[in-house]
């Protein structure tokens, strides 16, 4: 077993933040809580109503507000008004950049009234929702039909609009994808008014192709038809233990989805559902899930964990029980199992609350968790915000399958986060070279989890407090990122940018291909309209000669060099 040993570092002296943050719990109990709560039962009410309403009325709403938002943009002064973005507030967006792009001159287009679900097509298998639908709401109209989005990311607040434009992924991407891949349609307001809808085989396609990961560069999502599937009651989940150096757990992890003879598309040996939990450089838990049915699960001897329950163990905590118990399985009613991270954020709610898992307080004010992260960022100064940016991790690295266990080695060794997620993901081969595209020549190696059509990637995530932060050693958290982004760019992986980034320019678009991008923002005219990709996601306050530069860009040659596709 090999002996893997984090860095010694030296002590580091601390400042009045650093008591702030310890003491943070006060204000996110007496002020957050409360407040997530009325927002969180406001919003469920407001969703209610939505759901009232028939769908032709729906949809009479959802053209006037298109129409807006069309006029909104025909009345913007390209000489005064600068780039186009949404309204929302920099603060409310769930990722932890600091949405700097709006803290400089910015023309503004409300898309706040775009929250609803348009149609639920059971004939296409399609629902049509619009951007600001987050998961919460779609699973609670779904699956009571026994129906389901094939890709349902965890937290409740995580919106459709962020998950296509930026990433989205779940414990049933290395079947369907990322969240975008399951998208079927795109109705997009572009930057001259139009409001086209873009298909894989229309005269859209190109524009179809570019806007995943595009952060709304190219034109403003109005709404989306994404795939269904049909789903069972509940989810049979086993839990797995695994025990030996990050090699091994990484193997452990392959072995739970992927199997050795290739067979990836055989529904019998791939289970509907996979995620494995990391939580020290030894143990880890993987946990594989597949649909059944209420009779099923009510069958005598069959255990049911309702884990939706606000005085319920913390998912990941009771997970790692596995470490002991040994494997075991149990039946979770389907909508608890999708959102099973949300209560706890993960494992962020230990940081942000360090007693919120003891039974007491489960018990007695469990009800009111998880606190908004719009709220948390929202209650805390830039101070807050830089410290967090030094001394916390919240970044997902997408590697190739096969370099899972040496990404585990690099964190280790780097940041010594634990817990960390891993979830795999299909990345596929697709007609048009994408901002994220596979392996070139990995169909013919054919590595574990790879088929011909598409390469298996994994999602590490790495959320917590680093372990030298913990002990109260010194930490170069921006430092840490850069590494990090070297190396996925070294190893062909990505980096979403929903996170704190680093990169400069010409890194950025080593780490992603501009060439599809580039052309339809030349194509579709958002050159001088909306702010490009790497404009939104650079770190930092945007200065007025920045303003201009970004909105000149249409007279200057493109930063990275791109190959045009034929239109």
């Amino acid at each position: 077993m090999s002996d893997i040993k984090a860095p010694l570092r030296p002590k580091r002296k601390k400042i009045w933040v650093d008591y702030f943050v310890q003491f943070r719990w006060i204000i996110v109990i007496f002020v957050v809580l409360p407040i997530s709560f009325t927002l969180y039962f406001l919003t469920y009410l407001g969703d209610v109503k939505s759901e009232r309403k028939s769908f032709k009325q729906r949809q009479k709403e959802h053209d006037e507000n298109v129409l807006k938002v069309v006029k909104r943009l025909k009345e913007r002064d390209p000489k005064k008004d600068g780039l186009v973005c949404t309204a929302r507030k920099p603060w409310i967006a769930v990722g932890m950049r600091n949405v700097d792009y709006k803290r400089a001159r910015h023309c503004e287009v409300d898309l706040s009234a775009f929250r609803n679900v348009l149609e639920i097509d059971k004939e296409r298998m399609v629902a049509r929702v619009e951007p600001l639908v987050n998961m919460g709401q779609i699973s609670r109209v779904t699956v009571p039909m026994n129906l389901s989005l094939a890709v349902v990311a965890e937290l409740d607040d995580l919106t459709v609009g962020g998950l296509i434009n930026g990433y989205g992924i779940e414990g049933s991407s290395h079947i369907y994808g990322l969240f975008s891949d399951t998208v079927v349609a795109y109705e997009i307001v572009l930057a001259d008014g139009r409001v086209v809808r873009a298909t894989k085989d229309n005269e859209f396609s190109d524009l179809f192709y570019a806007i995943p990961w595009s952060q709304g560069t190219l034109g403003l999502l109005v709404s989306a038809e994404i795939k269904l599937i049909p789903v069972k009651e509940y989810m049979k989940l086993t839990y797995k233990p695994v025990v030996g150096n990050l090699k091994d757990l990484a193997q452990g992890y392959l072995d739970s989805f992927a199997p050795r003879d290739g067979d990836q598309d055989n529904a019998e040996k791939v289970p509907d559902f996979v995620e494995t939990m990391i939580y020290s450089p030894t143990e880890a838990v993987c946990m594989t899930g597949k649909y059944a049915s209420k009779e099923e699960a009510k069958k005598k001897g069959n255990v049911i964990n309702s884990v939706g329950w606000w005085f319920k163990p913390w998912f990941y905590q009771h997970a790692q029980t596995a470490l002991k118990r040994g494997e075991f399985v149990e039946y979770i009613p389907t909508r608890e199992y999708y959102h099973r991270h949300t209560r706890c954020l993960y494992w962020e709610g230990k940081l942000i609350l360090p007693f919120a898992d003891q039974w007491w307080f489960r018990y007695f004010l469990g009800w009111m968790m998880p606190p908004k992260v719009s709220l948390l960022k929202a209650t805390q100064g830039e101070a807050i915000r830089n410290y967090y940016h030094e001394m916390h991790v919240i970044q997902d690295m997408l590697v190739p399958l096969y370099k899972v266990g040496d990404a585990l080695e690099w964190v280790h060794n780097e940041m010594e986060v634990y817990p960390l997620w891993l979830c795999p993901h299909r990345l596929y081969k697709l007609p048009m070279k994408t901002m994220v595209y596979p392996e070139p020549g990995f169909d013919l190696h054919r590595r574990q989890g790879d088929t011909q059509y598409a390469q298996m990637y994994t999602d590490v995530g790495v959320y917590y407090a680093p372990g030298p932060v913990l002990r109260g050693e010194v930490f170069d958290g921006a430092g840490a990122v850069r590494k990090m982004e070297n190396w996925l760019i070294e190893n062909h992986g990505f980096q979403p940018q929903y996170a704190v980034s680093e990169l400069n320019e010409k890194s950025f678009w080593r780490m992603f291909d501009a060439g599809l991008y580039e052309h339809c923002r030349r194509k579709y005219k958002a050159v001088g309209t909306f702010m490009s990709v790497y404009y939104k996601s650079k770190k930092g306050r945007k200065s007025e000669k920045e303003v201009q530069e970004e909105e000149q860009a249409h007279l200057e040659p493109a930063y990275a060099e791109v190959d045009q596709p034929a239109d």
